[in-house]
């Protein structure tokens, strides 16, 4: 049974070499549990979409709440799927900075990450649009 997450939450470190340790150990966790997903990082704020069986996409989760590097941990979506959107990558990344601000007026008020103002929804629509062209950085 595969199923797609999509959460949000804020960094306690945002120094450049946290955010990195994040991702890599994210990334080498996820390929061996048969994760894939997609992680969009600025101001601060992580959204990221996880897709995979049940139980692996359960335990990362309530791993993510526990983690002291993520604060407000906030579950956006959660799914059962058919078939997996970000199945490509064991974390693509977002480059935020790269981003034109009109993708992101496209999904919210204000040209900035915010999934804690907009739905769930919307947030995965956001990073289904930021896959679809290609503004992905990180293939992982």
């Amino acid at each position: 049974m595969l199923v797609r997450l999509l959460y949000c939450s804020r960094a306690v470190d945002a120094s450049e070499g946290a955010i990195e340790a994040i991702l890599r150990e994210g990334r080498e966790h996820n390929q061996a549990s048969g994760i894939t997903g997609i992680l969009c990082y600025g101001d601060g704020i992580f959204l990221q979409c996880i897709e995979g069986g049940r139980m692996q996409v359960n335990e990362l989760y309530a791993t993510i709440q526990k983690d002291a590097r993520h604060k407000d941990v906030a579950l956006l979506h959660y799914e059962e799927v058919l078939e997996r959107r970000f199945g490509g990558w064991s974390m693509g990344q977002v480059n935020i900075s790269k981003l034109n601000h009109s993708t992101l007026l496209k999904y919210s008020e204000k040209p900035e990450l915010d999934p804690y103002s907009v739905s769930g929804k919307v947030s995965l629509s956001l990073l289904e649009d930021l896959a679809a062209t290609a503004a992905i950085c990180g293939r992982g």
